[in-house]
């Protein structure tokens, strides 16, 4: 079957439109570029024929800019002419604004790509690689041996791997680069393993089957397949922290219902245009909104009042805030409603042991006492039966219950959750139960001093506060409760209590009161006490409809999670989190997939094998761009003087092998050995008898030290990367953090860096430092784009995508309730093909390769312990069981990755990609711990789509075009049928012991169908998959299942957490809510001192913030949206900071560290304050960057001088809800921290 197409361009197509000239009546330039009219009708017949069309057609954007906006593609002659806003939505009632029109400048702008310059139209390779495949294809005759040679050929290979990103892209047919991209797979998987295949796609909501079949293939081969949530630093690490769960938020919507909003880091007008006017209309109800921003926003205009906190310390305000909150409605008087929520839905009841620190420190807050710390008779006193003191009873916290004066164990934690003694108990009913929230007038306790870490000082160095608690002695231990913690950690004083207090808001040298903040966020001391009351006030009278909008303003900062901490505070303090108008609502990216069931089993080719191997971004880049090798922020500099000696001396890139080892963590390669081969010798092995099972005869090689995991030997080149795919995304021109290192080690071409060996003496002891940094670690670079972008000049191979105009796919976000579609209103025009299309092309050509090369094997998969899974219960207490060099044992599935065996046949890829698997009946499909029998679904789809006659999915539904995919995650998915979600709440039902399937009766047969997503938006069912309800018509907002419903959340204690209890939290001083400064650079890195350098240079904070012309990459390049903007790369200046040296509104300019160069021209401007500089996000290398001065190369993009940073609690795994899921959890690409030296440069600039 041929994939060519008739080529539209050329010497005849040119003939052509030139004879067309002599059947025009109209003069025109040369070029054909103008035409002039003049005389009546006939003079405005352009404007006439610029608005006509012949059909409509609904399509949308998938370019995470979180709007899933649906939009009318206009037709005329097969080309398209223009775009407007459908205005179809379903209405939202009659007392509020609708979600119509929905839409920006940038949306209204995208058709321009279809017929742009940038448009890829052909398949592309490039001319130095493909010279050299044919030559060897040409004497070996074997694809896949020519490929092994010229990859494996260093001459060869460093001419290619060098000339990336230097142009050379040649034209292709579709099947010669077919036919390379698939030798390159069957190489690496055959030579290294396929966990050597890695795939990057982001954002699944944005366009669900594109995003699907590329993962689905993916993990039919056995690759690794990076998040992307985390990896943009979009992931708040604080929420699966405090929730057990990521990103469940209302949708804008129920901006309307709130009575009082913050937007806190968060820029709606420009980051959620099509959402601000919910923000901007509410305060016509009477609703006060008020904006915290370093910067005059334009979030700002629209504001009732402007905290201009500095950037980075938002924390310190947020603690102040709840320094007030807590002194004026827990302590000088307390609040029923207030006291009823925190008690039924949070931690602060819970009790937590009181230690002596190994150091002389005094007592210190430990772990949460549970089940296992009580004897038989005070289990028996707290009316449990005997095994709750050994089922999982390190997951069953303890109160004090004040109706019987003794310990008493809840229902609702994790030690319900995962055992049959729990069925029915596992809710947040309390029945007689009376929790004390504190232990102050308790028969017993008594005020003991603790010490608390303080992170106050400037350069993030930790010190000690002592402050006193009352405790009480349950057996052997001393407690007290989290909320008895927490007004110690804020600096809320009691009659009686020891310790250091401040003497009043106005103290400033006491931390957390009013006064202490402002001298280090600008926020008046007055403001801030002012701001707190009236959010509290607000709670109080409205029951919870106060509500703060975050975003990436702080969510990019390294100590982002304990920033969102101390703002999810205020929320859980006055009751606002599962309440409409009330919670967290946090929107970077866009990231509700409301079809999870379907998308998320699809994808992950689970109705085929299990497991897949999917891979926390930011460390896999952290580790393979080799960031790590010049990282001066080692995992102990987070500790806090306070520290138990957990993360001492230990170089990040060693907390990753550790997180790896222990299963917290996945990471790929897994092992120093192909996995197809270790899969066949740990067979072998059993059958000679060396071991009962595959797992225990690999753990036993691990412990032995004859096993290895790669990240020990990242550097060697059996744990390369070898080939790797990209599609919907420009990763190199966009979110690469450490650009530079990319370009250097992973690609092996030209780069901007500028080492400056600060951290030269900071070297893992289990990480082997190798001193030959490689260089071009990929044999092969794919991508897929309907766009040239930074990635697709870097790529080796480069195939052209369909536009979202030109495919069938799905939408939806967390800013509205409705799933719909994208519909092509033409076909793809030249070459280019749907995602769905390449991948399947792909699949058969590696299916055909694989024929007596790989055919059907054995593959050893490694998988961390996970979220909603038994892996959480997997290491009791949040220790780090380490078994490496202890005597300590290796166990799959307890300290060790669970380790699995998955068959492959890998020339059948093709099939299995088109057909829904036999596991999908067999096992169900899961998520959230819920299975759902699909078994009726996958009915429907065999006699909506047929089966296939023959091969591997001989008599299975056919998916085999991505219609049929979108509508098979329509009819796996609880949102949209109505079958699914009801079964899912009764299996919930049974687990709780609550009544829940009443949010989905009634609606059994309702079935959103692919269809009608095409015909208008489908508002979606509510369902257990998510923790919101929209029953009624009401407006989602989060975990209003579990207040009104009492369904716990999915945490250690069933509630919301203030208190975290694991090894390294308390290691590094974070077990609670607290304000850590941004980074000192200076020490860490090497950098300049923030402020003036001595020369006519200034060293300020680099903030990548969101631009107001472009959506990421995407935009910067358009013509409208560059007139629009001023075009070209740009760096916001200070005036005080520009005029310092001497740079003019409009001036190049240079911005360097030691990671690379940026350049480009100064934006002079009141709206930022002193030492900070703006770049946004994301201006890459295609439009107008000239020489740098620096280095003598272009220069950079605005990731050229950022670096990947990883903290390491973030590694933290297996342990309740601080256990790994895809894009849940993991270590997040944060860039705020980063400082530059900016000087002026020579106005004379070169390309």
């Amino acid at each position: 079957m041929t994939t060519e197409r008739a080529h539209l361009d050329g010497p005849a197509a040119d003939a052509l439109l030139k004879l067309g000239r002599y059947f025009t009546k109209w003069d025109e330039t040369a070029d054909g570029r103008a035409v002039f009219r003049e005389g009546g009708r006939a003079g405005d017949v352009f404007y006439r024929d610029r608005w006509s069309h012949d059909k409509v057609v609904r399509s949308t954007h998938g370019v995470n800019c979180t709007g899933s906006c649906s939009w009318k593609v206009y037709v005329k002659d097969g080309i398209i002419t223009w775009e407007s806003q459908q205005t179809d939505y379903p209405t939202t009632g009659p007392d509020r604004p609708e979600y119509e029109p929905r839409g920006c400048p940038r949306g209204a702008a995208f058709s321009w790509y279809t017929y742009s310059p940038t448009r890829v139209r052909y398949p592309y390779g490039r001319g130095v690689l493909v010279e050299a495949y044919r030559e060897a294809k040409s004497r070996l005759g074997d694809p896949v041996a020519a490929f092994a040679e010229v990859s494996g050929n260093p001459e060869t290979r460093k001419r290619y791997q060098s000339a990336r990103g230097k142009g050379g892209l040649v034209r292709l047919s579709w099947s010669e680069a077919l036919e390379i991209a698939a030798a390159s797979y069957v190489h690496t998987i055959g030579t290294y393993g396929p966990d050597r295949c890695v795939s990057f796609s982001p954002i699944p909501a944005m366009s669900m089957v594109s995003h699907a079949v590329g993962t689905r293939f993916n993990h039919l081969i056995g690759g690794a397949m990076t998040s992307f949530y985390d990896w943009y630093a979009d992931l708040p690490v604080a929420s699966p922290q405090v929730f057990g769960d990521q990103t469940d938020v209302p949708e804008s919507g129920d901006w309307w219902d709130s009575t009082y909003l913050m937007m806190w880091g968060s820029n709606v007008p420009v980051t959620r245009t099509p959402d601000a006017h919910w923000m901007a209309e509410v305060r016509y109800r009477g609703t006060k909104v008020v904006t915290v921003s370093p910067d005059y926003a334009d979030n700002v205009k629209f504001a009732d009042e402007w905290l201009p906190a500095q950037a980075g310390t938002d924390a310190a305000l947020a603690m102040a805030m709840g320094h007030v909150v807590l002194k004026e409605n827990f302590v000088d008087r307390q609040v029923p409603f207030f006291a009823d929520y925190v008690t039924k839905y949070t931690d602060l009841p819970m009790l937590v042991t009181l230690v002596e620190h190994p150091d002389g420190h005094g007592l210190t807050a430990a772990k949460f006492l549970t089940a296992a710390d009580l004897d038989a008779a005070t289990l028996r006193a707290a009316r449990r039966m005997p095994e709750d003191g050994t089922t999982d009873a390190a997951f069953r916290t303890v109160v004090w219950d004040a109706a019987t004066n003794h310990p008493a164990i809840p229902n609702g934690t994790m030690g319900d959750r995962y055992n049959e003694a729990g069925k029915g108990r596992w809710n947040l009913d309390l029945g007689d139960l009376a929790p004390a929230l504190t232990l102050a007038g308790v028969a017993g306790a008594g005020p003991v001093e603790i010490a608390l870490p303080c992170f106050e000082d400037p350069r993030g160095e930790g010190t000690i506060i002592r402050r006193g608690v009352p405790a009480v002695k349950v057996g052997d231990h001393l407690v007290t409760t989290v909320l008895d913690l927490m007004l110690a950690q804020y600096g809320v004083g009691r009659d009686g209590l020891p310790g250091q207090w401040p003497s009043g808001y106005d103290d400033p040298t006491t931390p957390y009161t009013p006064a202490w903040q402002a001298e280090i966020t600008s926020v008046p001391a007055e403001a801030c006490i002012r701001i707190a009351r009236e959010f509290a006030k607000n709670s109080e009278d409205s029951q919870g409809r106060s509500m703060i909008i975050l975003g990436a303003g702080i969510c990019h900062w390294f100590h982002a999670d304990v920033t969102y901490r101390a703002i999810m505070a205020l929320l859980m303090l006055t009751g606002c989190i599962g309440r409409n108008g009330g919670g967290w609502a946090h929107y970077v990216g866009q990231e509700k997939c409301r079809p999870m069931t379907g998308w998320f089993n699809l994808a992950n080719a689970l109705d085929w094998s299990r497991p897949p191997r999917t891979m926390i971004g930011t460390g896999y880049w952290y580790m393979h761009t080799d960031q790590w090798r010049t990282d001066g922020y080692s995992a102990d500099r987070v500790k806090s003087p306070l520290s138990t000696g957990k993360l001492d001396g230990l170089h990040t890139a060693d907390a990753m092998a550790l997180s790896h080892r222990l299963g917290w963590m996945p990471f790929y390669p897994q092992f120093d050995r192909n996995p197809l081969d270790l899969a066949d010798d740990a067979k072998a092995a059993v059958e000679r008898g060396e071991a009962a099972n595959v797992g225990e005869w690999v753990a036993a090689q691990l412990k032995a030290g004859t096993l290895t995991t790669a990240l020990e030997d990242i550097d060697a080149p059996q744990n390369w990367p070898r080939t790797m795919v990209v599609w919907r995304s420009n990763l190199f021109g966009s979110s690469a953090k450490g650009n530079e290192y990319f370009l250097k080690h992973l690609l092996g071409t030209h780069s901007n860096l500028m080492p400056n060996d600060h951290a030269a003496e900071a070297r893992p002891e289990v990480v082997k430092f190798r001193e030959e940094a490689p260089e071009g670690k990929l044999d092969l670079l794919i991508s897929a784009d309907f766009r040239m972008t930074s990635t697709t000049l870097l790529s080796d191979l480069v195939f052209p995508a369909a536009t979202w105009y030109e495919k069938y796919d799905l939408s939806s976000t967390d800013m509205h309730p409705y799933v719909h579609a994208f519909t092509p209103a033409i076909d793809p025009p030249w070459e280019a093909k749907s995602d769905f299309e390449f991948f399947t092309l792909l699949a058969q050509a590696i299916s055909g390769l694989a024929k007596g090369r790989l055919d059907t094997r054995k593959d050893l998969v490694a998988v961390p312990l996970q979220h909603d899974t038994p892996g959480q219960i997997a290491q009791p207490g949040g220790h780090v069981p380490d078994w490496r060099g202890t005597d300590i044992p290796a166990v799959p599935g307890k300290n060790l990755p669970a380790l699995m065996v998955v068959e492959r046949d890998y020339t059948a890829i093709a099939e299995k990609l088109a057909t829904v698997g036999p596991l999908a009946d067999r096992l169900g499909f899961t998520v959230k711990n819920i299975t759902y029998d699909v078994t009726h679904s996958v009915d429907l789809l065999a006699r909506l789509h047929g089966v296939m006659p023959s091969g591997a999915g001989a008599g299975r539904p056919a998916i085999d075009t991505d219609a049929r995919l979108a509508e098979a995650i329509l009819a796996f998915s609880g949102t949209t049928n109505g079958e699914l979600a009801t079964q899912g709440f009764r299996e919930l039902e049974a687990k709780t012991g609550r009544r829940l399937a009443d949010l989905s009766e009634g609606q059994e047969e309702r079935r959103i169908t692919y269809r009608q997503t095409q015909d208008a938006p489908q508002p979606v069912i509510t369902s257990p998959e998510w923790s919101g309800s929209e029953t009624g018509g009401r407006r989602y907002a989060a975990f209003t299942i579990n207040t009104e419903r009492l369904k716990p959340w999915h945490t250690l204690s069933g509630r919301m957490h203030f208190f975290l209890d694991h090894d390294w939290m308390i290691d590094a001083g974070e077990q609670l809510p607290t304000f850590r400064p941004p980074l000192d650079m200076t020490r860490a890195f090497g950098e300049p001192e923030l402020g003036p350098t001595g020369e006519k240079a200034i060293t300020l904070r680099y903030l990548t913030v969101h631009n107001k012309w472009s959506i990421h990459s995407e935009y910067q390049d358009n013509l409208f949206m560059l007139s629009l903007g001023r075009g070209g790369p740009q760096a916001w200046l200070s005036v005080n900071d520009a005029a310092s040296i001497g740079v003019a509104d409009n001036d190049w300019i240079e911005l360097t560290n030691a990671n690379g160069v940026f350049v480009a021209r100064a934006v002079v401007t009141h709206k930022l304050p002193d030492g900070i500089c703006y770049v946004q996000h994301a201006q890459e290398r295609t439009i107008d960057v000239p020489k740098s001065e620096a280095t003598g190369k272009r220069g950079g993009i605005h990731n050229s001088v950022t670096r990947i940073l990883v903290k390491p609690t973030h590694l933290i795994g297996g342990y309740a809800h601080q256990a790994y899921a895809f894009n849940y959890l993991g270590p997040t690409g944060v860039q705020r921290d980063i400082v530059s030296t900016v000087r002026r440069r020579s106005q004379e600039v070169t390309y």
